[in-house]
């Protein structure tokens, strides 16, 4: 019983009535999710309409407007924001020939909203296109029964140290692994370009890694897995956590490791490339702490201790196969000559705009210091 509370009261509706409606005809009309970013720059909201017939492009799907005020975004006097669609996907709920649609978020006046971190992005992005720069995010998240307890740990306890669970097989060492496998089904099916899961070292947490995509695609696909991350645990009835420190004491937090690549780096004699834009990045510390998580760094101090396999959060330090610094070079990469590394210190709640965007920032747009520059006008 104890373990049967631990989940939602909706998932354990019977699921099998669902699907007698789900297969039913549609007649042509079109079901599309408009999926955006709320208020608290963490959460992902949604609501559907139909469309008269499928949407072959982005360009097909009108925009729409949601009640601001609702997702702490506007005041209750002023309310309307405006949804204007920026990518589309397949919908893994509901089945072709619907979609899933993100947006982006503008206020009344038009002006992107506070937390539409995409705007700016796809500003420096559209700058450093010749560079045709690559990431691949690695997303850390843990799995909470509904009372907000990690899946499957004892009720009145904790499981065994850490040691056996990274990458672990058996009812003894992984939770959830059916709700790992169906949310990589459902985003293959989307169109999403996630590449790989596994579990972490923390048990209930897992990771799933988006990418290779280039420039602004990333945040767009890494923010769409989100959203079907917390849709399947809906159906299952658990809860998954971006928290960078879910559990505090001696367990593993949550990062979203962010690998990157510019095009000369991964051409022979790349490394040289790469050893520059570390060297740009040593001198831009603070900065880069400050837009990796949502609140200026203060998620990250609590996870960033220089223990678990993180840095510290006040020192800069890269190494070949040093999973301790902030920035890993690959030893495969190292070995080569050429490659890409990995950016060790955003959180797992991160914006992947904000961060894409500020790597390019100081990497190939060449700022320094703490502020940043506006390219509204070049």
């Amino acid at each position: 019983r104890a373990v049967a509370m631990s989940v939602s009261h909706s998932s354990r509706l019977n699921k099998v009535v669902r699907e007698q409606y789900m297969r039913l005809p549609q007649g042509g009309l079109v079901q599309v999710t408009y999926v955006w970013i709320d208020g608290s720059g963490e959460g992902v909201r949604c609501k559907s309409r139909t469309l008269n017939k499928e949407p072959k492009s982005i360009e097909d799907v009108p925009e729409w407007n949601f009640d601001g005020s609702s997702t702490a975004q506007a005041e209750g006097s002023n309310s309307d924001m405006f949804l204007v669609p920026v990518r589309m996907f397949r919908d893994p709920f509901c089945l072709d020939p619907n979609k899933l649609v993100l947006c982006e978020v503008l206020k009344y006046n038009r002006k992107p909203a506070e937390t539409n971190l995409r705007h700016t992005c796809k500003k420096v992005m559209d700058l450093v296109k010749d560079s045709h720069p690559w990431f691949g995010m690695e997303q850390e998240y843990t799995l909470l029964g509904i009372n907000g307890h990690p899946y499957g740990w004892p009720d009145n306890g904790f499981p065994g140290p850490q040691g056996p669970y990274y990458c672990g097989v058996g009812a003894d060492k992984v939770y959830g692994r059916d709700i790992v496998e169906s949310h990589y089904k459902a985003c293959l099916y989307a169109g999403v370009k996630i590449c790989g899961t596994n579990a972490e070292v923390m048990p209930s947490q897992w990771e799933f890694q988006v990418g290779p995509c280039e420039g602004i695609e990333m945040g767009d696909h890494l923010w769409m897995a989100r959203f079907i991350l917390h849709r399947v645990c809906e159906d299952f009835g658990v809860v998954a956590t971006l928290d960078p420190k879910p559990m505090t004491g001696n367990w593993n937090g949550a990062g979203c490791h962010t690998n990157y690549s510019t095009e000369e780096m991964r051409r022979d004699g790349g490394l040289k490339h790469i050893e520059a834009a570390i060297e740009k990045l040593s001198k831009r510390h603070d900065y880069h702490i400050c837009v990796y998580d949502p609140r200026g760094g203060r998620d990250n101090s609590r996870r960033l201790t220089g223990h678990h396999e993180t840095s510290n959060i006040f020192e800069f330090s890269a190494g070949v196969a040093n999973r301790g610094a902030s920035i890993r070079i690959p030893r495969q990469v190292g070995q080569d000559g050429f490659g890409y590394f990995e950016d060790r210190r955003p959180a797992a709640n991160c914006d992947p705009y904000a961060v894409t965007e500020a790597i390019m920032r100081t990497t190939v747009l060449n700022e320094t210091g703490v502020e940043t520059k506006d390219y509204a006008d070049h």
